[in-house]
């Protein structure tokens, strides 16, 4: 064992989770990474940023540490942990959050924010005004296969910069350094504010539908506003507990929500296609078209009555904020973001279809005071108002596992935007208790935001209702955005992406752009026509609120403070920060082949 200098000792004492280490790390190679980082004004009060020149004899530490000739350091089970760690310091970062997550676990989680049956059953309301039974089940294919697009997308680009930044930072890297602030402020606010509204629109509906219930029994019962409000604090009160005491056990609880999804739509399955002494035609499920009571041309109905499926449909780019929490996150995040699409797609299919086989008359469904029919639909199905409850309580079960993590990712989003200090008190967000290692203080303020915005629905449950359309615009075009910035700059920095589109990235990108262009524009629509108060689709003016927050933000400080994420001043030292410079981090044991040459190639240097 080598022994430690005082400036290596303070190094590491100082920066000890940064452990900057992988097989082939160097001098050269260190500084290459470093050096040539702009810290653009935020070093001084951004902790997480620095500069290896601070600490000279660092880089001939870290590269004895990647030898193993030096203890990684603690809270890092091994190579692996301390090589994506590696990488996250190449790219301007220390870690702070523990890496104790896997593929599966990711997956389990954008799985359960994306919840198919708990989407479809508390967006049902759309079409059965805007198609019926074309719209939901066709609609429902076509969307899966275009966010399959979206997220292989996101995939591509997450598979080169694993940060929990996610599009935010990856707007600032494939941008030029001259655009690269106001792209990512830009896309940094639409995610922040798509992580909190998408949410808010869960743990809203989750409590509506738990009042639902109530109905089953009593079919006088109408919530008011105070109790809808409470019940929705209640469910985010729950969500947010889980998110800070459960901390430890979210491997568990997302790897839960995936046999727990399954087994409710194979238990709704069976006893809805048993129970029900009527049954739809064939006939009926994949072809009955009905949007006369829409207002709109039937084409256009179609295309409106997708935010069903677009709003559900939602969630898999926000776990790329989990990036700093998992192992080996430049192959095991994009995985488990396309992936979690995949199963979201099949599992809603497999939910859709026995329910418009047995779905009761429409004008009985339309006639639910809260607009949640899920629940009478149960009961009407299974002649029992305990048998719809005991269905209902599955579908409940998806919606905490759907909470819970919507408010993980918007937590672990805000933390990577407050420590870039592109929000207001961004000092106390961006910090990470050390007692449940999770970032607290974003967490907290998310849930504040979220309870706080419900308070709308005293002065209007229209514009309300909007969130969920607001959602899906805010998080669909902050995807769009390190898309379309990726495209015009020629795909130059994916070409050797671990997760690769290959030759079909240009067309797979386009046809993702092209989709969300449009999808902005239809989900500011209303559902019916003629548009009254009630009726209103207010997505366009909440959205349009949102962003004169953080247009005002701008221009009062941002614009003289903020510049956006750790940012490489040519795109050689860009490969040098993203993990393409080695296509992969790979894993090898202690004086394997790798790791003889990466030392030769030391020696060399």
């Amino acid at each position: 064992m080598k022994p430690i200098t005082r400036n290596q000792s303070i190094f590491l004492e100082t920066k000890r989770e940064i452990h900057n280490v992988h097989q082939g790390l160097s001098q050269t190679s260190c500084r290459a990474g470093f050096d040539e980082t702009v810290v653009n004004g935020n070093k001084a009060r951004n902790e997480n940023r620095f500069n290896v020149s601070e600490y000279p004899g660092s880089c001939e530490l870290l590269a004895d540490m990647a030898k193993g000739s030096v203890d990684a350091g603690p809270g890092r089970s091994g190579s692996v942990d301390v090589s994506a760690d590696a990488a996250l310091a190449k790219m301007g970062y220390k870690s702070e959050l523990p890496r104790n997550l896997g593929m599966m676990t990711v997956l389990g989680l954008s799985f359960a924010i994306m919840a198919a049956p708990f989407g479809l059953s508390t967006t049902l309301y759309i079409n059965l005004t805007d198609g019926l039974c074309v719209t939901i089940l066709w609609g429902w294919v076509f969307v899966t296969l275009i966010s399959i697009a979206i997220a292989a997308s996101l995939a591509e680009i997450c598979s080169v910069y694993p940060t929990a930044g996610g599009v935010y930072y990856w707007s600032a890297m494939l941008s030029t350094k001259e655009w690269a602030p106001l792209m990512s402020f830009i896309d940094g606010w639409l995610t922040l504010v798509g992580n909190w509204t998408v949410t808010l629109s869960i743990n809203f509906s989750g409590g509506q539908l738990i009042l639902s219930a109530i109905s089953l029994w009593n079919e006088d019962f109408v919530p008011n506003e105070w109790q809808t409000i409470l019940m929705f604090w209640a469910v985010m009160l729950v969500c947010a507990l889980v998110n800070v005491f459960g901390a430890k056990y979210l491997n568990f609880i997302n790897n839960l929500c995936i046999y727990w999804t399954a087994a409710s739509v194979i238990i709704i399955m069976i006893t809805l296609l048993t129970r029900a002494e009527h049954k739809n035609h064939a006939s009926f499920v994949f072809g009955h078209f009905d949007a006369s009571t829409s207002g709109w041309p039937s084409g256009w109905a179609f295309f409106v009555g997708l935010l069903q499926a677009a709003y559900t449909l939602t969630g898999y780019g926000m776990v790329a904020a989990m990036c700093e929490e998992t192992q080996n996150p430049h192959r095991e995040v994009p995985k488990a973001i396309v992936l979690s699409v995949v199963a979201a797609g099949v599992t809603g299919l497999a939910y859709i279809i026995p329910v418009l086989f047995v779905l009761p008359p429409v004008d009985l469904l339309r006639s639910v005071a809260n607009g949640q029919p899920i629940g009478l639909l149960f009961k009407t199905v299974t002649g029992s108002a305990a048998g719809g409850f005991g269905l209902l309580f599955l579908i409940l079960g998806i919606q905490i596992f759907a909470g819970i993590g919507a408010l993980t990712a918007a937590s672990r989003c805000t933390y990577a935007f407050a420590r870039d200090g592109a929000i207001p008190g961004s000092r106390l967000w961006r910090k990470v208790s050390k007692r449940f290692d999770v970032p607290l203080w974003g967490l907290i303020l998310s849930t504040i935001v979220d309870c706080l915005l419900g308070l709308i629905y005293f002065g209007s449950s229209a514009a309300f209702n909007s969130f969920t359309g607001v959602a899906t615009i805010c998080l669909s075009t902050s995807y769009g955005v390190p898309i379309l910035i990726s495209v015009v700059r020629g795909r130059k920095h994916v070409k050797k992406a671990p997760f690769s589109l290959g030759k079909f990235g240009y067309a797979i990108n386009i046809a993702t752009i092209c989709w969300i262009a449009l999808a902005i524009a239809l989900f500011c629509m209303p559902v019916s026509l003629p548009v009254t108060a009630s009726s209103m689709n207010y997505a366009s003016v909440v959205f349009a609120g949102f962003a004169a927050i953080s247009v005002a933000w701008y221009f009062v400080r941002a614009r003289k403070e903020f510049t956006g994420p750790p940012i490489m001043m040519d795109d050689d030292a860009r490969d040098a920060a993203g993990v393409i410079a080695e296509k992969a981090i790979p894993h090898v044991e202690e004086g394997g082949p790798e790791v003889m040459e990466s030392k030769t190639d030391l020696k060399a240097q």
